[in-house]
C-alpha cells in the first residue's frame, strides 16, 4: 500500500476540519497538493537520489496528526534551559507545530522586522505572505506536497528593505507527545534588498521512547545585496524521524550561509534546493553529522547556477560509528549562461567501525566553459600515525580519537559566522565525541542559547 494514501484519505475525509482551523492563503494550495499526491507513489529505496532512504517505510506508521488543533499537554520548560556565553538572541518557539513567543523577544525586534506565527501572518498579512508562500517549493516533491496539504502553522520571518538585524534570532522547535505524532511545520523566510539577519533553529525532542516525526518545508528568499545566515541544529532522539526540505532563491549580490548541524538524531533526511537566477550571488552550504549506534543521516543537495559570476562553497562532513549509516548526494548544476561561476563541492567522512556505512555521490553538471568548479569526496578512518604519535605523548587512545574527530570537524565549525555560537559548537562537538553530552532531554544546562532578559 502506498504510504501516502493514509494521508490523502485523511485529507479527503477531514479536509474541511483542517481548513476550519487554517486561513485562506494556506488553504489556497491544499487541493492542488492533494490532487498531485493522488497520482504519486513515493520514490523507492535505491532509486535516483533516494538510494539510502526508504520513504515508504518512514511514512507507513500510523502517526497521530492534530488537525483539530486540540491543545496538547506540552511543557517546554521540561526541556533544556541554558546559554551560550557572550551571546543573546530574540527567542521564539514552536511546540510541535503550534507557535509560542515571549513579550521580551517581541520588544527586541526593530522596526521593519516581522517574526510570528505563519498562520497568523497569513491571516493578517495575506498579500505579503501570499506573494511568497509556496512559490519556490517544488510541487512535484512528494514531501513538499504532503507538507503543503497538511500544514497549519510554522514560522514567518520578514526583514524589510535595508534593515540590519544585529541580534540573532532563535527558533526552538520542541517535539513532544506521549503517543506517536506527526508534526507538520512550515517556515517562510523573506530577507529583502540590502537587509541582514541571522537565524538559529534548534530542533529538540523531549520523549526519547516515543516515535515522533517532523515533516518540514522551508522557503528562503534572499533579496538583492542581502546577507542571511541560517543555522539548523538537530538534537533529537533515536526514535525521531526528521524529513526536512529547504528551498532557497537568491537575488543578485546576496550572500547566504546555510549550516546543517546534526548532533543527535534518529533517522534524518535533509534536502537542499538552491537556485541563483541573478548575477554575483554567493552561497555557503555547510553541514556536519555525528552518527553512532543505529542512527541514519541522509543529505541531498541541488544547487543551480543560472546567472553569471555566482559563487558556491559546499562542504559536508560526517563521522559514522557503530552501526550508523551516513549518505551524501550533491549536485551542482551550471547553466549555459552562467559564465564566471565558481563552485566547489566537498564531502569528507570518517568511518569508525566495520559495521558503520557511509555513501557519497558528489556531482557536477556544467554547460558553461568559463568556470572554476571542482568536487571531491573522501571516506576513510582515523590516521593511525597520528593516533600513535598522540599515544606516545601520554594520551589515552580514547582521548586521542576524540581529539582527532574534533579536529576533523573544525573547518565546518569555523564556517559559523557567529563567534559565540562557533565557540559553543566546538564545546558541544567535543562533549559529543567524548560521550559527556547527552541528548537534549537530559541537557538542562549545556545545549542552547538563551534570550536576553531586560
Amino acid at each position: 500500500m502506498n504510504a501516502l494514501k493514509q494521508y490523502t484519505d485523511l485529507y479527503s475525509e477531514h479536509g474541511q476540519l483542517l481548513r476550519d482551523n487554517s486561513c485562506a492563503v494556506l488553504d489556497a494550495h491544499r487541493q492542488k497538493a492533494y490532487e498531485s499526491l493522488l497520482g504519486t507513489t513515493l520514490p523507492e529505496k535505491g532509486s535516483e537520489n533516494y538510494e539510502h532512504t526508504d520513504l515508504q517505510e518512514l511514512l507507513s506508521p500510523n502517526y497521530a496528526l492534530n488537525i483539530a488543533r486540540i491543545p496538547l499537554d506540552v511543557n517546554p520548560h521540561a526541556s533544556f534551559r541554558c546559554d551560550v556565553p557572550n551571546m543573546s538572541t530574540a527567542l521564539f518557539m514552536l511546540l510541535n507545530d503550534s507557535w509560542a513567543e515571549t513579550d521580551i523577544s517581541r520588544r527586541q525586534l526593530p522596526e521593519g522586522v516581522i517574526v510570528e506565527s505563519l498562520a497568523k501572518a497569513a491571516a493578517t498579512r495575506p498579500e505579503l505572505v501570499g506573494k511568497y508562500y509556496n512559490t519556490i517549493a517544488d510541487p512535484a516533491n512528494p514531501l513538499t506536497a504532503l507538507n503543503t496539504m497538511l500544514v497549519q502553522d510554522g514560522l514567518f520571518l520578514y526583514v524589510g528593505k535595508g534593515v540590519k538585524l544585529e541580534k540573532p534570532l532563535q527558533l526552538v522547535d520542541i517535539l513532544q507527545y506521549n503517543e506517536p505524532l506527526l508534526t507538520v511545520r512550515r517556515m517562510l523566510i523573506v530577507i529583502e534588498e540590502e537587509a541582514e539577519a541571522k537565524l538559529l533553529v534548534c530542533d529538540h525532542t523531549q520523549n526519547p521512547d516515543t516515535n515522533l516525526m517532523n515533516l518540514q518545508t522551508i522557503e528562503i528568499f534572499a533579496g538583492r545585496g542581502s546577507h542571511f545566515d541560517f543555522y539548523d541544529m538537530e538534537e533529537s532522539t533515536e526514535q525521531t524521524t526528521r524529513l526536512s526540505t529547504l528551498y532557497l532563491r537568491q537575488a543578485s549580490g546576496s550572500n547566504v550561509l546555510i549550516d546543517g548541524i546534526t548532533l543527535f538524531n534518529g533517522t534524518t533526511r535533509n534536502e537542499y534546493y538552491c537556485v541563483m537566477p541573478e548575477p554575483d550571488a554567493e552561497l555557503r552550504l555547510f553541514g556536519m553529522g555525528i552518527e553512532d549506534l543505529s542512527r541514519r543521516l541522509d543529505t541531498y543537495s541541488r544547487i543551480s547556477h543560472e546567472a553569471i559570476g555566482c559563487h558556491t562553497t559546499e562542504l559536508f562532513k560526517y563521522v559514522v560509528d557503530d552501526s550508523a549509516t551516513g549518505a551524501f548526494s550533491g549536485r551542482i548544476h551550471v547553466a549555459s549562461g552562467a559564465q564566471k561561476t565558481e563552485a566547489y563541492q566537498s564531502n569528507r567522512n570518517i568511518v569508525g567501525s566495520s559495521s558503520a556505512r557511509m555513501f557519497s555521490k558528489p556531482q557536477l553538471e556544467i554547460y558553461a566553459d568559463d568556470v572554476k568548479c571542482s568536487h571531491g569526496t573522501a571516506i576513510g578512518q582515523l590516521d593511525q600515525t597520528q593516533l600513535f604519535y598522540m599515544r606516545t605523548r601520554g594520551l589515552t587512545e580514547a582521548t586521542a580519537r576524540m581529539l582527532l574527530k574534533q579536529a576533523f570537524m573544525s573547518d565546518v565549525i569555523d564556517g559559523v559566522r557567529l563567534p559565540a555560537l562557533r565557540d559553543r559548537l566546538r564545546q558541544l562537538v567535543e562533549m559529543r565525541f567524548s560521550g559527556t553530552l547527552g541528548a537534549c532531554s537530559s541537557c538542562h544546562s549545556d545545549c542552547s542559547l538563551s534570550p536576553e532578559t531586560d
